[in-house]
C-alpha cells in the first residue's frame, strides 16, 4: 500500500494540489483557478480527475486529502463541523471518507466555537494551517478575506475569532470613499499614515472617512488611498484581537502581500509560516491522528 498521498487545498477560487512522496517531500504540484464557485454540483469529481490524472494513474492506492470550501455548504460534500477545543485526532474522526475511481478521498472538515460571550464562529480551511503551524501553546494569525486569530493549547485549537477585514477592505475600495484613488498604488506615506488614524480618537469609522477627506485638504497622496484603508482596518483588527487574547505576538501564516502587511503592524517578534508548508504539515497530522 502507497505511504504517499495527494494533499488539496480547495477553496472559494482556488485548488492548489501537490503530490506528496512516502518520505514527505513534495514531488508535483498544480496550481489551478477553479476555486469551488465555478464549479458545478456535478463537476467536483470530473474536475479532480482531469487535473489529478498523472498522478492517480501512477499509483492504484494513493489516497487524497482535501481541505477547505471543497467540504463546505457550497462545495463538493458537506461535512459537518467539529466544535472547538479540537485536535488533530479530532479532525481524523470528522473526516468525510468519499471514493473517486478507487482512490480514499477523505474531506476535513472545519471547526465551530462558541465564546464566552455567546458569539458563535466558523472555520473551514484555517484549522488544518493552524494545526500545521507548529503552535502547541499560544496564538495564531491566518489574515485574509476573513482573518482568523486562534488560540492553540496542548497542541489544539481552543478557540478562535473571525475578524472580516478583507471583506471590508474590498467594500471600501470600491464605495465614495475611495473614489479618488489612484492607480498606480503607492503604499507610503498611505500605511502609516492609516496605522496612525487607527489610534485616533473616534474609532475606526470616523478614521475611515479620512481616506477621503484628506485627499480632499490636500494632506493625503491619492495613489496612498488604498494603503491607507489597508492599514487602518488591520491595525483595528490586531486591536480587536489584542482585546480578546491580551498581547501576545501571534505566529502569522502569510503569504505576500499579507505577511509585510501584518508583520509591521505586529513589531518585532512575529514568526512567520507559509500558508503551503502550515497546510502539508496540517494534513500529514490529521492522516496520522489515530
Amino acid at each position: 500500500m502507497s505511504l504517499g498521498f495527494i494533499a488539496l487545498d480547495w477553496g472559494t477560487t482556488r485548488l492548489r494540489g501537490w503530490l506528496i512522496a512516502p518520505d514527505g517531500s513534495v514531488r508535483d504540484e498544480i496550481v489551478s483557478d477553479e476555486g469551488i464557485q465555478v464549479v458545478a454540483a456535478d463537476g467536483f469529481a470530473p474536475l479532480l480527475r482531469a487535473r489529478l490524472a498523472p498522478w492517480l494513474a501512477a499509483d492504484a492506492a494513493l489516497p487524497i486529502w482535501m481541505a477547505g470550501m471543497v467540504g463546505s455548504r457550497n462545495g463538493w460534500i458537506e461535512v459537518p463541523y467539529v466544535p472547538a477545543p479540537c485536535s488533530a485526532a479530532d479532525l481524523r474522526r470528522g473526516a468525510l471518507r468519499h471514493s473517486l475511481d478507487g482512490h480514499d478521498v477523505w474531506l476535513v472538515p472545519g471547526v465551530s466555537c462558541r465564546s464566552d460571550d455567546g458569539f458563535f464562529d466558523v472555520m473551514r480551511g484555517e484549522e488544518t494551517l493552524a494545526l500545521g503551524a507548529g503552535v502547541s501553546h499560544g496564538l495564531i494569525c491566518q489574515p485574509g478575506t476573513h482573518s482568523k486569530w486562534i488560540e492553540m493549547r496542548d497542541g489544539a485549537i481552543a478557540s478562535f475569532a473571525t475578524f472580516i477585514t478583507g471583506e471590508i477592505y474590498a467594500a471600501m475600495s470600491a464605495s465614495f470613499i475611495a473614489r479618488l484613488a489612484a492607480t498606480p498604488v503607492s503604499p507610503e506615506p498611505g500605511a502609516s499614515a492609516g496605522r496612525s488614524a487607527a489610534q485616533a480618537r473616534g474609532g475606526v469609522l470616523r478614521g475611515l472617512f479620512q481616506a477621503r477627506a484628506r485627499v480632499l485638504g490636500g494632506t493625503l497622496p491619492a495613489e496612498t488611498v488604498k494603503p491607507f484603508i489597508s492599514s487602518l482596518l488591520v491595525a483595528e483588527e490586531i486591536s480587536g484581537a489584542r482585546k480578546l487574547y491580551g498581547a501576545e505576538t501571534p505566529t502569522l501564516i502569510a503569504a505576500p502581500p499579507h505577511d509585510g502587511l501584518y508583520s509591521t503592524a505586529l513589531g518585532a517578534g512575529a514568526r512567520l509560516v507559509t500558508p503551503q508548508m502550515a497546510l502539508l504539515e496540517g494534513l500529514k497530522r490529521i492522516r496520522a491522528a489515530a
